[in-house]
């Protein structure tokens, strides 16, 4: 079993940032994808962006690419989602995940974009 815990979501004004970070616990691989999706009110949950753990290779969706910044600390179990020129449609409930065997879900953290 594998726990995740994310932080750093909150109320952020239109061009403003915010970075959410997630750790990981429990049964953690050495070899793992972590990322994170979202899910804005009345929509289904959508990809963002992902990493690995060896060559930390990334992926993002179209709608954030040049704006979000994903990243990880292997030592810590803990990944990064730096997030820049934030619009109100960035606003959500940002979910970690983390993948090798089976897949795990953080509880969520809200990010809101208004002014």
């Amino acid at each position: 079993q594998v726990q995740l815990v994310e932080s750093g979501g909150g109320l952020v004004q239109p061009g403003g940032s915010l970075r959410l970070s997630c750790t990981a616990s429990g049964s953690i691989s050495r070899i793992n994808t972590m990322g994170w999706y979202r899910q804005a009110p009345g929509k289904q949950r959508d990809f963002v962006a992902t990493i690995t753990s060896g060559d930390s290779s990334t992926s993002y969706a179209n709608s954030v690419k040049g704006r979000f910044v994903i990243s990880r600390d292997n030592a810590k179990n803990t990944v990064y989602l730096q997030m820049t020129s934030l619009t109100p449609n960035d606003t959500a409930v940002y979910y970690c995940y983390y993948s090798r065997w089976s897949v795990s879900w953080g509880q969520g953290t809200q990010v809101t974009v208004s002014s």
